[in-house]
Parts: C-alpha cells; structure tokens; sequence
C-alpha cells in the first residue's frame, strides 16, 4: 500500500510501491541511480575517449541493444530494422567491386599491345586437273566387237575428208579414242568415234584405241550428240534434224525421272545451250523430221534450201508427195512465199496437185532482199562468230570493195605541162 509522504510545500504525495521498495531495500547513505542514466553515462565516456583518441564516436546503444542488456538475451532484428542496419556496401555485388578494383587509377595510360601485321598470303601450289574418273583406261578392242549405235543418225560418208582421215590413220594412227559401252549381248557399242572406226578399217587395223563407259541411254545419246556437232563441220540438214530431236527425247525422259528439276530450263533451251544455238533454231531443225524422205534429201542436196523446207514440214504427208513430184518435175523448188502460201493453203484444205503446179509454175519475183543462212556462211567465219557479226563484217567488206572500184575506175589525172 502506498504510504503519503509530505514534499517541501506540506502536502502530501504518494510513493509508489516499487519505490517504496527500494527505498526500503537501500541502506541508509547510498544513492540510487537508475539503469537508463549508468547507460548514458557509460556511452558518454566511451565517446570521449575515442573522441580523444582519434576515432569516430560509436552510435549510441539502441533501444534493441539496451533491453538485450537488461535482458541478457539475444533475439533475431525484425526484418525492416535488420534490413536498415546493413551496411550499404553490402548491396554492392562482387562483381562491380572487382570492376572497380581491376580499373587503373585516372592519369594513368594503359600500355597498348602493338597489332600484330597480318601474314602476306602464300601463293596456291598448283593441283592436278580434275580426271572424269581415275578408273578409265585406254583399251584396244577388236573392230569386230565394235558395234554402231542404235539409230545412229550421223553417216559416215566416203568423201574426200574421209579419205585424208584414213591417210593420218596410216600415219599416226588414231590419236584420240573412241568411246564406247558394253552391250548385253557382248561386245561394245560406239557412242563416238563411228568415222574413226571405218577409217581405221579402211587403213588396214584390226582393232583401235578405245575408252570403255558405263552410260545409261540418255547419257550416251547426249555425249554422242555433241561430240559429233561439235567436231564435224559437215553436217546434214537430216542429221542434225534426228540428232536434235534424240537429245531432246533424252532430256525430257531424263528430266521426268529427275521429276522435273532441271534448273527450271525447258528441254528445247537446254538443246539450245549445248549446241551453242537459239531456241528457235533448235525447233526448226528439229521440224525437218516431219518432211517426207523425198523432201528431206532435197534439203540435204541443197535442192530445198533450209527455210522453205521448215514451212513445207507443216503440210500434210499426201501433199508433200505431189510437191516432190512437182520440184523433180519443173526442176526448181519454192522460195519462202510460195512455200509459206503451200502450207496455208494445206491448213485451210484447199491445197491438191493441180493448185501445187500453179503455184509452183509462177514466175518468181525477186525480192528485194538476200537471205544468207548461217549454215552456208559458217565455213567464211566459224560457229563463235554471232550473226550480227557476220553481218557488220559483210557490209565493211563491201564497203572496202566498192571504194576499191571507184579507185580503178576513176585514173589519175595528168598534169598538162605548163604553158
């Protein structure tokens, strides 16, 4: 019970029990100081020695750190006054303390590592040239086994470039080999070198050089094609008509198996770039196939020239035969208008032989234009020579020409003797 004890006014206040307490506990002389205040004076002291010393005063004990003295236990910070008593380098991570760490101090220049200069290029060694296939030997092999391909359409002429074959054939024998591939029934097909074969017979030999290939039939057609158009000169209107259109029945029977990826060329562009010709020419040459025999051998004659037979190739075979009979008869052939009128009158169904004669016995008149097929002017410039250039060299030519007449037609003046 709290007791009343008289302040210095008279009245009377109370003591708390606690107090009242400790009074009674204290013996008399001592003085009581309370916890708080010996904290203060302790945290006051230690500050001013630090301060004396030299180092920064310590942070006053928090209200945390004083009820862990009073209490004399420890506990785990709530979260937010843990997170404000992390030191802030902390937050810092190690990788950017590294950073800092590796940056050289300012001022100072880093040393520059020389470039290196790059190595000149070593020249390439020259390599062997690529082989078609390692495994291909020269064999010699009977002419006997030798057998001609099938549907072969060039012929082998006994002409005078026949005879001057089989005189180097004696002289140096075959210098390049022929090609072949083994038949089923034995022996060896040709697929180039038939002239060859028949000069060295008629030079004596019994058996020539020779490179043995398996090829499929598209393969030897299209190797056959272009070794003879591309080594003979002298080709026929026919021939190259049949050896056209069997290169282009073997591209398109290739191209179906290949399921049609062919480069997105069409067969009769591909015939045309292998032959070094235009598309246009391929089709017509392949168009003389449809020309009776009797036409077709004019063509070959030079009987029939090249365009006029392409125009008649569209008329029906019946009529055809009635033109051939008309040419041998009248001894002269169409030109182009009369063979184009042919072919339209054939269309419409109005073409028979009586309409042929007539036409055919018209006088002819000239044009005022010369046509020159490349065919008959490749032995003057060679197959790389371009029809425009053909052309522009004719006309130069005539140029030259011309003022060489005016020179021998015109003689110089004399010089009258003066007077």
């Amino acid at each position: 019970m709290a007791k009343d004890t008289p302040n210095k006014s008279g009245d009377t206040e109370a003591i708390p029990a606690d107090e009242k307490l400790k009074q009674e506990q204290t013996a008399p002389g001592e003085v009581v100081v309370p916890a708080d205040k010996i904290n203060q004076l302790t945290n006051d002291r230690q500050a001013a020695e630090q301060t004396a010393e030299g180092k920064q005063p310590k942070a006053p004990a928090s209200e945390e750190q004083t009820t862990t003295a009073k209490t004399g236990r420890r506990g785990r910070p709530p979260k937010d006054k843990a997170e404000q008593a992390k030191p802030p380098e902390a937050d810092k991570k190690p990788e950017e303390k590294k950073r800092r760490e590796a940056r050289p101090p300012t001022g100072v220049k880093k040393e520059e590592t020389p470039a290196k200069e790059p190595e000149p290029e070593k020249p390439l060694e020259p390599v062997e040239a690529p082989r078609p296939d390692k495994t291909e030997e020269i064999t010699y092999i009977k002419l006997s086994e030798l057998h001609p391909f099938k549907d072969h359409p060039f012929s082998v002429r006994d002409d005078a470039e026949m005879r001057a074959m089989v005189e180097s054939v004696k002289d140096k024998g075959v210098t390049q080999p022929a090609v072949v591939r083994p038949r089923e029934d034995g022996g060896y097909e040709l697929v180039s070198g038939h002239r060859r074969q028949k000069a060295s017979e008629l030079a004596g030999y019994s058996d020539m050089p020779c490179i043995v290939r398996n090829l499929t039939d598209e393969q030897a057609i299209t190797q056959m094609v272009e070794d003879n158009t591309n080594q003979r000169e002298s080709l026929l209107p026919s021939e190259r008509a049949k050896a056209y259109k069997m290169q282009l029945d073997a591209i398109k029977r290739q191209g179906s198996r290949d399921n049609g990826n062919g480069m997105g060329q069409r067969s009769n562009e591909i015939v045309a770039e292998r032959n070094k010709m235009n598309v246009k020419q391929v089709q017509r040459y392949i168009k003389l196939n449809d020309l009776t025999p009797e036409l077709l051998k004019m063509a070959d004659e030079g009987v029939l020239k090249f365009t006029p037979a392409v125009e008649l190739a569209f008329v029906s075979k019946k009529n055809q035969q009635y033109i051939a009979i008309a040419i041998e008869a009248q001894q002269s052939s169409p030109n182009l208008s009369q063979a184009q009128r042919l072919r339209e009158l054939d269309g419409k169904k109005l073409l028979n032989p009586d309409v042929i004669d007539g036409i055919m016995l018209e006088e002819k008149k000239e044009v005022d234009k010369v046509i020159l097929s490349t065919q008959e002017l490749a032995p003057y410039f060679g197959r790389e020579v371009t029809p425009r250039e053909m052309k522009d060299t004719i006309l130069r030519l005539l140029d030259e020409n011309k003022g060489q007449q005016k020179d021998i037609a015109a003689p110089e003046k004399k010089n009258e003797p003066e007077k």
